[in-house]
């Protein structure tokens, strides 16, 4: 049976006065323990006490100069983080000490509450901690407390820098700011895909961080050779430089660093179409140190351009010419008999090169561990068993849709090329069982190899499989559009390498001819609609 309304009004009656009672008496109680000293009310002031909580940094922000006031709320990509003063105590927070000498409490709370961690530990080792966090972290530990504000932003903290992960917030005041705050101490930074810097902002920056000695502005498209024209003026110390895919640079570039960076060590130009053999030219003739030197897809560059590196650059490492269409022998022997040292090449998609190439790299390089020459038609296996006897150091080959070669090539690597661990077949047609079994019981098998790339083979089979049994170092195997390949080979592979990665796709079945005869016949490989 429901309760009245009499009845509800009555209980409600009773509650609220409850209610009152209760409030009442902690009201008496509050107002004795203030008379009797036991408890004080602590201050509101919002300067000192505040409840609302800090938000986490948006992104990091450079170390802040000294003097510089800092933002009311937390580190910004446009507002770096600094060193805020000290906010000044409330009146009813003042209070005189043993010797007269007036403190508020603000200060004596702050003491305390650093004492037990900035008192134990020297503040030579609070940055060593502080130099093995990321920029997120520092920024965060600034806000913390004064004391780990000045020990976060401490220039010697910010000596990398890495701003990919904020690359769509990064403005060009925002390096500027980064450049007056880290200036002597920054060495390394990377603004990689950061579309909003241009050449003010990276100007500023060359004038104060003049030991930088790597910087990364791959992608930065809004760069010309006015950047470089200041690197070269300003950052004499730079030692790797990155500008893949900054199309405006040209040859003045080049020229421009050749005068200021003799120190140069690794270029990358990859993509500035606009690089002529002028521009290489003067390059090496004043960064004769060069070790690494990127040009992929800069389609203007000629065999002239390769005889001046070969020339003046003895000290080449590293050398990528994927896609410069107009590269021929004549240019990579040159770069083959000038540079020695040679342990990397990349000169896939020059279609023109033939087994001169591979002739002169196993007679002028013996230290070669790296050859990507996918897609070079011309290349056969007199050329391989030439560049397998005399490089033994060779550690990955790329020889995708190199159709010309056949099981003698796979031979030859298993034999005299032990350290081998990356290998590209794909469509390699020609390439069959026999092939992978020398593999299989190569030098390389047992420890060494670990990708090995068979896609579209159509002569490969399950027993290739069961010779790659033997590989335990295997990571990978791909075996897309290997038509004669099934799911039970690659269930049995996988017994006896659990942990490896195979990727094999299976098309649907073969549907039936047509009644008439005159409907196409799919392969197995066919997408069926």
């Amino acid at each position: 049976m429901a309760p009245s309304r009499d009845r509800l009004l009555h209980f409600g009656f009773k509650a609220t006065l409850r209610l009152r009672r209760e409030k009442s008496e902690r009201r008496r109680s509050s107002r004795r323990r203030w008379r009797r000293g036991r408890w004080r009310r602590p201050s509101r002031s919002p300067e000192v006490f505040s409840r609302r909580r800090r938000p986490p940094p948006a992104a990091p922000g450079p170390p802040p100069g000294p003097g510089t006031p800092g933002p009311a709320r937390g580190p910004s990509l446009c507002t770096p983080l600094a060193a805020a003063p000290a906010p000044a105590a409330p009146a009813g927070l003042m209070r005189r000490d043993v010797n007269g000498v007036t403190k508020s409490r603000f200060e004596m709370f702050s003491n305390s509450d650093e004492a037990v961690i900035n008192k134990k530990l020297p503040k030579e080792l609070l940055l060593r901690i502080f130099s093995f966090l990321d920029v997120v972290t520092l920024c965060r530990c600034a806000q913390v407390s004064r004391a780990w504000n000045v020990l976060a932003l401490d220039g010697s903290n910010w000596q990398r820098i890495d701003l990919f992960d904020f690359q769509r917030d990064i403005e060009g005041r925002v390096v500027e700011n980064i450049s007056k705050r880290c200036g002597g101490f920054l060495r390394k930074l990377s603004l990689r895909g950061c579309l909003g810097v241009g050449d003010n902002a990276l100007r500023t920056f060359a004038q104060n961080c003049r030991n930088i000695e790597v910087l990364n502005l791959n992608g930065c498209t809004k760069t010309t050779d006015a950047t470089c024209t200041s690197l070269s003026k300003f950052c004499s110390k730079l030692r790797h430089l990155d500008l893949a895919s900054c199309t405006s640079i040209t040859n003045m570039s080049l020229k421009a660093l050749s005068e200021g960076c003799p120190l140069l060590e690794q270029l990358n130009i990859s993509w500035c179409d606009q690089v002529t053999k002028d521009g290489i030219q003067a390059l090496v003739r004043g960064c004769g140190g060069l070790k690494a030197l990127f040009l992929k897809g800069c389609t203007q560059l000629e065999d002239e351009a390769l005889k001046y590196i070969g020339a003046h650059c003895p000290e080449l490492v590293t050398l990528n010419l994927q896609t410069c269409l107009q590269i021929t022998d004549e240019g990579l022997i040159t770069i083959c008999r000038g540079c020695h040292k040679l342990q990397s090449l990349c000169a896939s998609g020059c279609s023109n090169i033939t087994d001169a190439i591979l002739n002169a790299l196993g007679q002028n390089c013996p230290r070669l561990r790296i050859l990507e020459v996918a897609r070079c038609s011309q290349l056969t296996d007199v050329g391989f068993t030439t560049l397998a006897r005399n490089c033994h150091e060779l550690e990955k080959m790329d020889l995708e849709e190199c159709v010309q070669i056949t099981d003698s090539t796979l031979i030859q690597l298993s034999i005299h090329c032990p350290r081998l661990q990356v290998l590209s077949l794909s469509h390699c047609e020609l390439i069959t069982d026999d092939g992978i079994r020398h593999l299989g019981n190569g030098a390389c098998a047992h420890d060494q190899l670990e990708v090995i790339e068979l896609d579209n083979c159509p002569l490969i089979t399950d027993a290739s499989l069961e010779h790659l049994k033997s590989c335990h170092s295997l990571e990978r195997i791909e075996l897309y559009d290997c038509q004669q390949i099934s799911r039970a080979g690659i269930k049995r592979l996988r017994t006896h390498l659990p942990n490896i990665k195979v990727h094999a796709y299976f098309a649907p079945v073969t549907p039936p001819p047509s009644v008439g005869g005159s409907r196409q016949r799919f392969c197995r490989c066919c997408i069926i609609l």
